[in-house]
């Protein structure tokens, strides 16, 4: 159970520092990120049976879709924790290295691009974009800064588990 509640809040700590990122590219660089209302759009369709849209910006709005979209993030980084905790183990969670939490982050980048993008109705890696090597390059970096979130998560809970356990 504590390897699960660890695994669990590393990766809220790392879809965290996801959001962090992106609040830094809007706010110094007016750089815009993924609006998750249209996540949430896109699975409040799913019990239609429709999971691939033209544009979902133009798809019909659903109840709680914002809601249904920040949701659907947080449990996704959590996912991806999971993954990065069954293949490299609970040792990696005692001892927390850079890379394994790197390569799962980046890795990742194939859930947007493949699942996320085509349902979404921007193609396949954003391929409908009018420019696509942009959005492959954000979504690559946040990744791989989702990757990064994973490893600090990691290391600070350690060190918060440590202090109130007294170690």
């Amino acid at each position: 159970m504590e390897t699960l509640i660890k695994t669990i809040t590393i990766g809220i700590g790392a879809t965290l520092t996801m959001d962090l990122w992106a609040i830094i590219l809007k706010f110094l660089f007016n750089i815009k990120s993924l609006d998750y209302r249209f996540v949430g759009r896109w699975i409040g369709h799913f019990p239609k049976g429709k999971f691939f849209h033209e544009s979902i910006a133009k798809a019909e709005p659903v109840m709680y879709e914002l809601t249904i979209g920040w949701m659907a993030h947080y449990f996704i980084g959590i996912s991806f924790a999971l993954l990065l905790v069954g293949v490299f183990g609970e040792s990696w969670l005692q001892k927390p290295t850079l890379v394994p939490a790197l390569l799962i982050g980046i890795l990742t980048v194939a859930a947007p691009f493949f699942i996320m993008q085509p349902g979404l109705g921007v193609g396949v890696a954003a391929s409908n974009l009018p420019d696509p090597n942009i959005a492959r390059l954000k979504s690559l970096i946040t990744h791989t800064i989702f990757g990064l979130g994973l490893f600090l998560s990691a290391i600070l809970l350690n060190s918060a588990w440590k202090a109130v356990k007294g170690i």
